[in-house]
């Protein structure tokens, strides 16, 4: 009986004297050098193509803004550069020369490939995709023996690619694609804004087109 006593007595003093010393105690731990987040970056961002010219954001009806991230030199960043450069990447997108949507079709183009309502095709995306598939695939069948010709060469000083060829055929049409070629750089056309094969030809240069299987009836219907 007389040890719990002492027992008792002992843990009241000790925690007696705990708490003493820390009412005592005027010292903080201060936590704000080690951990603050003062003059930390905190906005994580996604780095800018080489290509100054390609925003990373689009506005369209649909939504503010459109995030793309860089997608190397696969199909996908084929079609996304591209598209970025005819229109920013916005579906609804018209020019001044009447060109539709996000890859800016003609109205003839989009009927080769078996699409006769404009005002249809500029509301879908979905068909936009497949349009500019299709549109690739007739056009890679088209310049084909070109393609085997040229791919690999040097011309003006840079060398021809097959992804190279097929975005100066979106631009200018497969047949102005093999003027240029086969006059090796000096029947070099320009659109409307002063746009030449060669410059879609460098531009586009380099990315894995081979996704595109060539085919003479492509249609995006």
């Amino acid at each position: 009986m007389v040890r719990n006593i002492a027992s008792y007595l002992l843990i009241a003093l000790t925690i007696s004297i705990i708490v003493y010393v820390s009412f005592q105690s005027n010292e903080t731990i201060d936590l704000s050098g080690k951990y603050s987040t003062k003059d930390l970056s905190l906005n994580y961002t996604v780095s800018n193509d080489a290509d100054k010219d390609n925003n990373l954001y689009s506005k369209s009806k649909t939504s503010d803004y459109k995030f793309s991230p860089y997608l190397g030199k696969s199909f996908v960043g084929f079609k996304e550069a591209l598209a970025f450069k005819e229109s920013g990447g916005d579906y609804f997108s018209i020019n001044s020369f009447g060109y539709l949507g996000k890859y800016q079709f003609g109205e003839e183009t989009l009927k080769m490939i078996g699409i006769n309502n404009p005002t249809k095709f500029l509301k879908s995306p979905g068909l936009q995709e497949k349009a500019f598939i299709a549109n690739s695939a007739r056009n890679k069948w088209i310049l084909r023996r070109d393609i085997k010709n040229f791919v690999g060469r040097r011309i003006n000083g840079f060398i021809v690619t097959e992804s190279g060829i097929l975005a100066a055929a979106h631009l200018a049409g497969p047949g102005n694609v093999k003027k240029y070629l086969r006059s090796y750089g000096l029947d070099n056309f320009a659109d409307g804004f002063g746009t030449t094969v060669q410059n879609y030809m460098k531009r586009f240069s380099g990315y894995d087109t081979s996704f595109v299987k060539a085919n003479k009836r492509a249609k995006a219907i």
